[in-house]
Protein backbone atom coordinates (compact mmCIF):
# COMPACT_ATOMS: atom_id res chain seq x y z
CA UNK A 1 0.00 0.00 0.00
CA UNK A 2 1.68 3.60 -0.79
CA UNK A 3 -0.57 6.46 0.03
CA UNK A 4 0.73 10.27 -0.81
CA UNK A 5 -0.74 13.55 0.77
CA UNK A 6 -0.41 17.02 -0.34
CA UNK A 7 -1.38 20.53 1.85
CA UNK A 8 -2.88 23.58 1.06
CA UNK A 9 -2.82 26.15 3.66
CA UNK A 10 -5.12 29.34 3.35
CA UNK A 11 -4.00 32.23 4.54
CA UNK A 12 -7.17 33.86 5.85
CA UNK A 13 -8.53 31.56 7.76
CA UNK A 14 -5.79 29.50 9.02
CA UNK A 15 -7.19 25.92 7.53
CA UNK A 16 -5.16 23.14 6.44
CA UNK A 17 -7.09 21.34 3.23
CA UNK A 18 -5.17 17.96 2.62
CA UNK A 19 -5.02 16.23 -0.55
CA UNK A 20 -4.58 12.35 0.15
CA UNK A 21 -4.36 9.63 -2.92
CA UNK A 22 -4.19 5.82 -2.84
CA UNK A 23 -0.91 5.71 -5.71
CA UNK A 24 -1.67 2.25 -7.02
CA UNK A 25 -5.48 3.33 -8.52
CA UNK A 26 -5.28 7.56 -8.13
CA UNK A 27 -7.90 7.57 -6.32
CA UNK A 28 -7.68 10.72 -4.08
CA UNK A 29 -10.17 12.48 -1.18
CA UNK A 30 -9.79 15.46 -0.07
CA UNK A 31 -10.39 17.25 3.55
CA UNK A 32 -11.77 20.17 4.58
CA UNK A 33 -11.43 22.16 1.16
CA UNK A 34 -11.84 26.06 1.80
CA UNK A 35 -14.60 28.10 -0.70
CA UNK A 36 -13.17 31.56 -0.47
CA UNK A 37 -15.08 34.42 1.25
CA UNK A 38 -14.51 37.65 1.46
CA UNK A 39 -16.97 39.25 4.60
CA UNK A 40 -16.51 42.44 3.71
CA UNK A 41 -17.39 42.73 0.31
CA UNK A 42 -19.58 39.17 0.64
CA UNK A 43 -17.93 38.00 -2.12
CA UNK A 44 -17.81 34.65 -3.12
CA UNK A 45 -14.40 32.79 -4.99
CA UNK A 46 -12.53 28.99 -5.58
CA UNK A 47 -9.16 30.24 -5.72
CA UNK A 48 -8.37 27.83 -2.95
CA UNK A 49 -10.55 25.08 -5.08
CA UNK A 50 -9.13 26.23 -8.19
CA UNK A 51 -5.65 24.98 -7.16
CA UNK A 52 -6.84 21.82 -5.75
CA UNK A 53 -8.38 21.33 -9.15
CA UNK A 54 -5.35 21.97 -10.95
CA UNK A 55 -3.06 19.47 -8.48
CA UNK A 56 -5.79 16.82 -9.18
CA UNK A 57 -5.17 17.57 -12.95
CA UNK A 58 -1.58 17.62 -13.16
CA UNK A 59 -1.54 14.32 -11.14
CA UNK A 60 -3.60 12.04 -13.10
CA UNK A 61 -5.73 11.99 -9.97
CA UNK A 62 -9.35 11.21 -9.73
CA UNK A 63 -11.38 12.80 -7.14
CA UNK A 64 -13.29 9.81 -4.87
CA UNK A 65 -14.48 11.56 -1.71
CA UNK A 66 -14.65 14.79 -0.19
CA UNK A 67 -14.56 14.26 3.33
CA UNK A 68 -15.57 16.83 6.11
CA UNK A 69 -14.27 16.38 9.53
CA UNK A 70 -17.09 18.98 10.84
CA UNK A 71 -19.36 21.64 10.13
CA UNK A 72 -16.86 24.20 10.34
CA UNK A 73 -17.63 27.50 12.07
CA UNK A 74 -14.40 29.82 10.62
CA UNK A 75 -14.70 28.98 6.84
CA UNK A 76 -17.09 28.29 3.62
CA UNK A 77 -16.70 24.58 2.83
CA UNK A 78 -16.32 24.21 -1.01
CA UNK A 79 -17.58 20.59 -0.82
CA UNK A 80 -20.32 21.18 -2.91
CA UNK A 81 -18.31 22.87 -5.72
CA UNK A 82 -15.65 19.70 -5.98
CA UNK A 83 -18.44 17.63 -5.71
CA UNK A 84 -20.24 19.03 -9.27
CA UNK A 85 -17.00 19.90 -10.54
CA UNK A 86 -15.53 16.23 -10.13
CA UNK A 87 -19.05 13.93 -8.86
CA UNK A 88 -16.53 13.11 -5.95
CA UNK A 89 -18.62 11.69 -3.18
CA UNK A 90 -19.69 14.60 0.42
CA UNK A 91 -18.82 12.15 3.68
CA UNK A 92 -19.38 13.81 7.13
CA UNK A 93 -20.20 12.15 10.89
CA UNK A 94 -23.65 10.90 10.93
CA UNK A 95 -24.22 13.58 13.97
CA UNK A 96 -24.38 16.39 11.15
CA UNK A 97 -27.94 15.76 11.49
CA UNK A 98 -27.89 17.79 14.92
CA UNK A 99 -26.23 20.86 13.74
CA UNK A 100 -28.07 20.96 11.07
CA UNK A 101 -31.46 20.77 13.38
CA UNK A 102 -29.51 23.51 15.37
CA UNK A 103 -28.09 26.04 12.93
CA UNK A 104 -31.34 25.43 10.35
CA UNK A 105 -33.26 26.73 13.06
CA UNK A 106 -31.13 30.01 14.31
CA UNK A 107 -30.96 31.08 10.21
CA UNK A 108 -34.54 30.01 9.70
CA UNK A 109 -33.22 27.99 6.89
CA UNK A 110 -36.53 26.32 5.78
CA UNK A 111 -34.84 24.52 3.13
CA UNK A 112 -32.24 22.45 5.52
CA UNK A 113 -33.92 19.23 6.43
CA UNK A 114 -31.98 17.64 9.21
CA UNK A 115 -31.36 14.75 8.23
CA UNK A 116 -27.89 14.33 6.34
CA UNK A 117 -29.53 14.15 2.77
CA UNK A 118 -27.34 17.35 1.23
CA UNK A 119 -24.28 14.97 1.82
CA UNK A 120 -23.71 11.64 -0.22
CA UNK A 121 -22.54 9.63 2.82
CA UNK A 122 -22.94 10.09 6.48
CA UNK A 123 -20.41 7.89 8.53
CA UNK A 124 -20.31 6.73 12.24
CA UNK A 125 -17.13 5.33 14.41
CA UNK A 126 -16.01 2.25 12.64
CA UNK A 127 -16.88 2.48 9.29
CA UNK A 128 -14.48 2.77 6.74
CA UNK A 129 -14.54 3.72 2.60
CA UNK A 130 -12.27 2.44 0.32
CA UNK A 131 -10.08 4.86 -1.68
CA UNK A 132 -8.51 2.57 -4.06
CA UNK A 133 -7.03 -0.22 -2.82
CA UNK A 134 -6.75 2.07 0.74
CA UNK A 135 -8.74 1.68 3.55
CA UNK A 136 -10.29 5.13 5.62
CA UNK A 137 -11.08 4.71 8.85
CA UNK A 138 -13.45 6.54 10.97
CA UNK A 139 -13.56 7.84 14.88
CA UNK A 140 -15.86 9.91 16.19
CA UNK A 141 -14.23 12.56 18.33
CA UNK A 142 -16.97 14.88 19.56
CA UNK A 143 -16.68 17.83 22.33
CA UNK A 144 -15.61 20.91 19.32
CA UNK A 145 -19.03 19.72 17.74
CA UNK A 146 -21.38 16.98 17.91
CA UNK A 147 -20.21 15.45 14.68
CA UNK A 148 -16.43 15.93 14.47
CA UNK A 149 -14.91 12.51 13.30
CA UNK A 150 -10.96 11.81 12.73
CA UNK A 151 -10.40 9.84 9.19
CA UNK A 152 -7.48 7.70 9.78
CA UNK A 153 -5.75 6.85 6.70
CA UNK A 154 -2.32 5.08 6.55
CA UNK A 155 -1.12 5.24 9.86
CA UNK A 156 -2.37 9.02 10.01
CA UNK A 157 -4.98 10.68 11.73
CA UNK A 158 -6.85 13.66 10.13
CA UNK A 159 -8.20 15.28 12.92
CA UNK A 160 -9.82 18.12 12.09
CA UNK A 161 -10.53 20.62 14.90
CA UNK A 162 -10.16 18.32 17.71
CA UNK A 163 -6.26 18.88 18.49
CA UNK A 164 -4.10 21.82 17.37
CA UNK A 165 0.04 21.45 17.45
CA UNK A 166 1.06 21.02 20.56
CA UNK A 167 1.97 24.43 21.31
CA UNK A 168 -1.84 25.74 20.69
CA UNK A 169 -3.46 23.24 22.54
CA UNK A 170 -7.13 22.17 21.98
CA UNK A 171 -10.43 22.63 20.33
CA UNK A 172 -12.35 25.41 21.75
CA UNK A 173 -16.05 23.44 23.13
CA UNK A 174 -17.95 26.38 23.71
CA UNK A 175 -20.35 26.07 20.58
CA UNK A 176 -23.75 24.79 20.55
CA UNK A 177 -23.31 21.13 21.13
CA UNK A 178 -19.79 21.50 22.14
CA UNK A 179 -19.05 19.63 25.50
CA UNK A 180 -15.17 20.44 27.69
CA UNK A 181 -15.71 16.72 29.06
CA UNK A 182 -16.66 15.10 26.07
CA UNK A 183 -13.78 16.93 24.17
CA UNK A 184 -11.58 15.13 26.68
CA UNK A 185 -13.01 11.67 26.22
CA UNK A 186 -12.58 11.75 22.20
CA UNK A 187 -8.92 13.47 22.40
CA UNK A 188 -7.89 10.57 24.81
CA UNK A 189 -9.37 7.69 21.74
CA UNK A 190 -7.21 9.58 19.28
CA UNK A 191 -3.97 9.63 22.01
CA UNK A 192 -4.65 5.66 22.27
CA UNK A 193 -3.50 5.33 18.91
CA UNK A 194 -0.11 4.17 18.17
CA UNK A 195 2.06 6.61 19.46
CA UNK A 196 4.17 6.82 15.91
CA UNK A 197 0.68 7.76 14.39
CA UNK A 198 1.35 10.93 12.24
CA UNK A 199 -1.47 13.57 13.53
CA UNK A 200 -2.65 16.38 10.72
CA UNK A 201 -4.18 19.34 12.33
CA UNK A 202 -7.20 21.35 10.67
CA UNK A 203 -5.70 24.79 11.49
CA UNK A 204 -2.47 26.29 12.17
CA UNK A 205 -1.95 29.36 14.51
CA UNK A 206 1.73 30.97 15.20
CA UNK A 207 2.45 31.09 18.93
CA UNK A 208 5.17 33.76 20.45
CA UNK A 209 7.53 31.47 20.17
CA UNK A 210 6.76 29.90 16.54
CA UNK A 211 6.85 32.44 13.83
CA UNK A 212 6.73 29.40 10.94
CA UNK A 213 3.03 27.70 10.39
CA UNK A 214 3.05 23.74 10.87
CA UNK A 215 0.82 21.06 10.83
CA UNK A 216 2.08 17.83 11.15
CA UNK A 217 3.15 16.10 14.29
CA UNK A 218 2.81 12.84 15.81
CA UNK A 219 0.65 10.65 19.02
CA UNK A 220 3.66 10.60 21.07
CA UNK A 221 4.08 14.72 20.33
CA UNK A 222 0.98 14.94 21.37
CA UNK A 223 0.46 13.65 24.70
CA UNK A 224 4.26 14.90 25.69
CA UNK A 225 3.71 18.22 24.67
CA UNK A 226 0.79 20.02 24.37
CA UNK A 227 -0.23 22.46 26.33
CA UNK A 228 -3.48 21.27 27.15
CA UNK A 229 -2.95 17.47 27.41
CA UNK A 230 1.22 17.22 28.82
CA UNK A 231 1.87 16.29 32.79
CA UNK A 232 -1.00 13.62 32.70
CA UNK A 233 -4.08 16.16 33.07
CA UNK A 234 -7.36 14.86 34.60
CA UNK A 235 -10.50 15.00 32.54
CA UNK A 236 -11.45 17.62 35.90
CA UNK A 237 -8.38 19.78 35.52
CA UNK A 238 -8.51 19.83 31.32
CA UNK A 239 -12.61 21.06 31.43
CA UNK A 240 -11.64 24.25 33.60
CA UNK A 241 -8.98 25.17 31.48
CA UNK A 242 -11.09 24.86 28.56
CA UNK A 243 -13.81 26.47 29.83
CA UNK A 244 -11.92 29.10 31.51
CA UNK A 245 -10.41 29.90 27.96
CA UNK A 246 -13.42 29.34 25.78
CA UNK A 247 -14.76 32.01 27.95
CA UNK A 248 -12.25 34.64 26.67
CA UNK A 249 -12.85 33.36 23.06
CA UNK A 250 -14.80 35.86 20.57
CA UNK A 251 -16.86 34.06 18.03
CA UNK A 252 -14.91 33.19 14.49
CA UNK A 253 -15.35 36.14 12.27
CA UNK A 254 -16.95 33.92 9.89
CA UNK A 255 -19.24 32.24 11.85
CA UNK A 256 -22.72 33.43 10.59
CA UNK A 257 -21.78 33.09 6.88
CA UNK A 258 -19.78 29.76 7.36
CA UNK A 259 -22.47 27.81 9.29
CA UNK A 260 -25.23 28.52 7.08
CA UNK A 261 -23.45 27.66 4.00
CA UNK A 262 -21.76 24.61 5.55
CA UNK A 263 -25.07 22.64 7.15
CA UNK A 264 -26.11 22.52 3.13
CA UNK A 265 -22.69 20.67 2.38
CA UNK A 266 -21.30 23.90 0.84
CA UNK A 267 -24.41 25.25 -1.53
CA UNK A 268 -25.68 28.62 -0.90
CA UNK A 269 -29.34 28.92 0.14
CA UNK A 270 -31.69 29.15 -2.42
CA UNK A 271 -31.81 32.27 -4.44
CA UNK A 272 -34.78 34.71 -3.61
CA UNK A 273 -37.65 35.91 -5.66
CA UNK A 274 -34.99 38.93 -7.20
CA UNK A 275 -32.99 35.94 -8.22
CA UNK A 276 -30.21 36.89 -5.71
CA UNK A 277 -28.71 35.08 -3.28
CA UNK A 278 -28.80 36.09 0.60
CA UNK A 279 -26.93 35.32 3.86
CA UNK A 280 -29.01 35.29 7.07
CA UNK A 281 -27.76 37.68 9.86
CA UNK A 282 -29.18 36.93 12.77
CA UNK A 283 -29.96 39.58 15.51
CA UNK A 284 -29.57 39.69 18.97
CA UNK A 285 -31.17 42.07 21.39
CA UNK A 286 -30.20 43.20 24.10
Amino acid sequence: MSVQHHSFFHEPTSTVTYLVWDEATRAAAVIDPVLDYEPRAAKVSGDQIAEVLRFLEDHGLSLAYVLETHAHADHLTAAARLREATGAKVVIGAHITAVQDYFGKVFGAGDVTPDGAVFDRLVQEGDTLMLGETPIGVLHTPGHTPACVTYLIDGAAFVGDTLFMPDYGTARADFPGGDAATLYRSIQKILALPPETRIFVGHDYLTDTRQTHAWETTVAAQAAENIHLRGGVTEAEFVARREARDATLPPPVLILPSLQVNIRAGDLPPAEADGRVYLRLPVTLT
